[in-house]
């Protein structure tokens, strides 16, 4: 069934933000009064440290693009490919940081990790991390809920997390960090695009031709390299493939809006 408004002739775009599966209905439905579409859909955002990285920096930003809004945003972390040298070293330096966190409810002075959004979400974290675990992931810190009332999931680093763990191809939303270690730049992006999604990936490395040649190969829409963060209105925001098409934000996210007319005059 169609809505009433994407079947008003008056309406000339549909813009939308949220998950794959209702973009992808939108889309179809759309096409009755063939609409200008974006979307802005899901994620699955690799984290990428090579072995010549700045570690400090690379677990600053790596709270900071993991925890953000708990890790309930389409550009959140969801997995670190880390360099098999420093894989270790960075999954104890950021369980150091994870531990640390306080977690309670949000109006408590002193609080930095509130609940999840509901009890769907937590079962989904949980069974995501049960998963990994159960594949031979170790948990370097958390890794279960929290018992008593509320949506609460630990902050949880994981560690030796195997390739066909779930929590790799699967949107986590929720505060778990998986690290799985590689052995070459060539294995680091072909695991970090070997999702059927492509919003946004993060990478750390000191080698300029390194950092060039690793964004180039990636798919995906946007990359902060060596920064936790991408999000910025003058830059166009958005994805490739599953994470959807059109950008918001800067000159090009105006250009959405707007319809080319050519007039080829003879006066």
């Amino acid at each position: 069934m169609i809505g009433p408004l994407l079947e008003d002739p008056r309406l000339r775009k549909l813009s939308f933000t949220g998950s794959t599966q209702v973009g992808r209905t939108l889309i179809e439905q759309s096409a009755r009064n063939v609409l200008r579409v974006s979307m802005e859909l899901g994620g699955n955002a690799p984290f990428l440290i090579f072995d010549d990285a700045d570690l400090d920096a690379a677990v600053d930003g790596a709270m900071l693009a993991k925890m953000r809004n708990l890790g309930e945003a389409c550009t959140a972390a969801n997995r670190f490919h880390v360099a098999e040298p420093v894989a270790e070293p960075f999954a104890q330096r950021l369980a150091e940081r994870m531990g640390a966190l306080t977690l309670g409810r949000g109006t408590e002075e002193g609080t930095d990790v509130g609940p999840l959004v509901d009890s769907e979400q937590l079962g989904k974290v949980t069974e995501l991390v049960d998963d990994a675990l159960e594949r031979g992931a170790r948990a370097v810190v958390g890794g279960r809920a929290v018992d008593g009332r509320g949506y609460f999931y630990q902050p949880t680093v994981l560690d030796d997390v195997p390739s066909d763990a779930r929590l790799l191809k699967e949107e986590i939303f929720g505060p778990v960090a998986p690290v799985a270690a590689f052995d070459s730049e060539e294995a680091a992006v072909a695991a970090a695009n070997d999702t059927e999604f492509g919003l946004v990936a993060y990478v750390y490395t000191s080698d300029l031709r390194r950092a060039l040649r690793v964004c180039e190969g990636l798919e995906t829409g946007m990359i902060g390299l060596n920064q936790g963060k991408v999000s910025n209105p003058a830059a166009p925001f958005g994805g490739v493939k599953q994470s959807g098409f059109g950008r918001e934000g800067g000159r090009v996210g105006i250009e959405e809006y707007l319809e080319v007319k050519y007039v080829a005059m003879n006066l």
